[in-house]
């Protein structure tokens, strides 16, 4: 039985072609149906997803593919998570969610300890996992922005740190989720988002309002940002899709 719950509605998924600087995400999970679950819902939510179903597999797999984050179980066989986590954390900073059908504390405890990000144990609802690695991800530095967090697209220059955009060496004044989806599709140059990828991704699982929302931003952005906003260069519309950044 699949120790996962609560799938409600996912986004559709996005093509391979413009998925490549999406966040990719390794799934270590011996259960092959919750697995799938997972990483099905991971891919119609914008992820990358590798999988590995054994201790000594996700080890070999994080080496190679060095994932934006991992989900890893407590129990596993050849090598149990804790000792995995520990391995990892000793050579990596990735972030790390354990997964656990064991509710004691001390567990939960020690695999912090060993070094991991978040907790979560089964039965979990899909929503709250989303959730989590979100929010793991944006506690990070992305790996593609070494130097901090900046991002130059002609004119504009996007600082994540500082929270801060010039156009043209000039500051422009965004208000707090204008710079989120300013940058939220800028490090993810290229990628198409439909509406609800971004409201879940910028504003929330939980956010309530309506997917006009991001319409709104967007054409704030282009009206700041943009030297013609009607023919915008970077904020650009996907007809029937959503919208992408091109730098």
């Amino acid at each position: 039985m699949s120790h996962a719950t609560d799938t409600g509605a996912v986004a559709p998924a996005v093509d391979d072609e413009d998925a490549s600087s999406a966040p990719l995400v390794l799934v270590v999970e011996d259960d092959r149906t919750l697995a799938a679950t997972v990483s099905f819902n991971l891919r119609k939510n914008g992820f990358r997803v590798i999988a590995a179903a054994d201790g000594v597999a996700a080890i070999e797999e994080a080496r190679r593919s060095r994932p934006d984050l991992i989900l890893l179980d407590l129990m596993l066989p050849k090598m149990d998570g804790l000792e995995v986590c520990r391995r990892l954390r000793s050579e990596s900073d990735v972030p790390i969610l354990m997964l656990t059908a064991k509710s004691e504390e001390i567990d939960k405890v020690i695999g912090l300890e060993m070094g991991a990000d978040d907790y979560l144990a089964k039965p979990f609802g899909l929503r709250e996992l989303l959730a989590r690695v979100r929010a793991l991800l944006r506690r990070v530095p992305n790996r593609d922005h070494a130097d901090g967090g900046r991002i130059t697209a002609g004119a504009l220059q996007l600082d994540a740190r500082g929270r801060s955009v010039l156009k043209d060496g000039e500051e422009c004044v965004l208000k707090p989720k204008e710079f989120d989806l300013l940058f939220f599709l800028a490090k993810n140059n290229g990628q198409v988002f439909t509406r609800e990828q971004l409201l879940s991704n910028v504003w929330g699982y939980d956010w309530v309002g309506g997917s006009r929302t991001v319409d709104v931003h967007v054409r704030w952005l282009r009206e700041k940002l943009e030297p013609r906003p009607a023919t915008p260069r970077h904020l650009l519309t996907v007809r029937g899709v959503g919208y992408k950044f091109v730098r």
